[in-house]
């Protein structure tokens, strides 16, 4: 016959939830108008280190309509915040990086054209490299009766050197 299972296998534990989080609000760099309505978190229990140590070099993704007051026009831009240093309940942010979001990315691109990337490294007066990566496509010209309006490789090569 059949061997019978004693106990229930799969059973499923309580979790007992022995940590707290303390809440804390993240203040955007002075070159945005807004500061964001975020707040990042930190479990007590995991910490046997200072909060400031925790905190210190975490991201955070904001959109710019977050950032500025006319929300509509800019929300696609995500910003790249990390956080640098930790005052009371303010942890204060400077800019890390900035990209699309994938829906206006998706929107950008289209059939019948060329699509064109790259990227530059760029060092600036402060002593910041920022890395640039730059999009674009090609265009139907006015009386253009082809359906396509596809770049060939060396023009597309020529446009990535400059």
């Amino acid at each position: 016959g059949k061997n019978k299972k004693t106990g229930k296998k799969g059973q499923k534990r309580k979790l007992l939830i022995l940590y707290e989080k303390e809440w804390f609000d993240i203040k955007a760099p002075a070159t945005f108008q807004v500061t964001p309505n975020r707040e990042n978190y930190w479990d007590k229990i995991w910490a046997r280190k200072q909060v400031q140590d925790s905190l210190r070099g975490r991201c955070v993704w904001v959109s710019l309509g977050d950032l500025k007051n006319n929300a509509d026009e800019s929300a696609f831009r995500k910003f790249r915040l990390r956080i640098e240093d930790v005052h009371g309940q303010n942890c204060l942010t400077a800019f890390y990086g900035m990209t699309l979001s994938t829906d206006k990315l998706r929107s950008l691109v289209r059939r019948w054209q060329t699509l064109i990337e790259a990227h530059a490294d760029v060092k600036t007066q402060d002593g910041y490299t920022l890395r640039i990566f730059c999009i674009g496509f090609t265009k139907r010209r006015v009386n253009q009766t082809r359906k396509t309006s596809y770049a060939q490789s060396s023009q597309v090569r020529q446009i990535r050197k400059k």
